[in-house]
């Protein structure tokens, strides 16, 4: 494209609608913004990309264990005793969840919601967790 061919126009002041009110800048530009037909389409997409672990379901013996260690727990919650649990968290949107990893000191055993509540007001469903390791249950 040539100069030359707007040599006429292009000192000119920019035309003022005596009709209309002048845009601000903002919606100026938001006339040029990319357009999303499709609303939510992008949240959609990101969602479904979203990565989720599949749910492990412990065989008897190991939710045996998870039980004898529990009850030792409550045994000694006096004694403020450090734990670390490896659990799986399940996703609210989604089928599947993440497994996390804590570690805090142990609160008590919530005998009617089967729960441990930790010092940090961390609750976690026993049927949820994977891993329970601490100190205490090396002796």
């Amino acid at each position: 494209m040539n100069r030359n061919n707007y040599d006429d126009i292009i000192d000119l002041p920019r035309h003022v609608s005596k009709v209309h009110p002048q845009m601000s800048i903002s919606d100026r530009a938001a006339q040029f913004a990319p357009f999303s037909a499709l609303t939510g389409y992008k949240d959609a997409i990101i969602e479904v990309d979203r990565y989720t672990q599949e749910f492990i379901e412990l065989d008897d013996s190991e939710k045996e264990v998870i039980g004898q260690k529990l009850y030792i727990l409550n045994e000694h919650k006096k004694e403020n005793i450090q734990i670390e649990i490896t659990y799986f968290e399940p996703d609210k949107k989604k089928k599947g969840g993440i497994y996390k990893k804590v570690q805090s000191v142990f609160k008590c055993y919530d005998e009617l919601k089967d729960m441990i509540v930790l010092e940090n007001n961390v609750k976690i469903l026993v049927k949820y967790i994977i891993e329970l390791k601490s100190d205490i249950f090396e002796n």
